[in-house]
């Protein structure tokens, strides 16, 4: 089970929006206490199978283990329904990153940051005694 658990990962990473991995992680154990404390047949249980089942539907795919001393890592992935485009993340082909988009990111990663320094707030000399 713990080699399928991990190369079903491998796979949803491939082929699974990043935002609804994250959802769906979240709920998990909410699903997994509905099931212990036997709600298998109530509603929420139901809705959250919803969602569950909705976010495997396009995960198809091979995915290759390595196994050394107890741990696998992957050692290779593929699906046709893969997120990953090569020309979108490109910084050669057109119609992929644009460098200047980093520049507002940052700037917007970077706001509380300056917030804190006018505050005067260095660090996390605020909280340390």
């Amino acid at each position: 089970m713990t080699l399928l658990y991990h190369a079903h990962r491998a796979v949803e990473q491939l082929t699974l929006d990043r935002e609804a991995m994250h959802q769906r992680d979240s709920l998990i154990p909410r699903y997994a206490e509905m099931v212990y404390y036997g709600y298998w047949f109530a509603p929420e249980r139901e809705a959250l199978q919803a969602l569950m089942d909705d976010t495997q539907k396009n995960v198809t795919g091979t995915a290759r283990l390595k196994l050394f001393k107890g741990c696998a890592t992957i050692a290779g992935r593929k699906s046709p329904n893969s997120l990953y485009d090569p020309k979108l993340a490109s910084f050669e082909e057109a119609g992929g990153y644009n460098q200047a988009d980093a520049e507002g990111f940052i700037r917007l990663a970077g706001m509380r940051l300056r917030a804190l320094a006018k505050a005067g707030v260095k660090g996390r000399s605020r909280w340390a005694k």
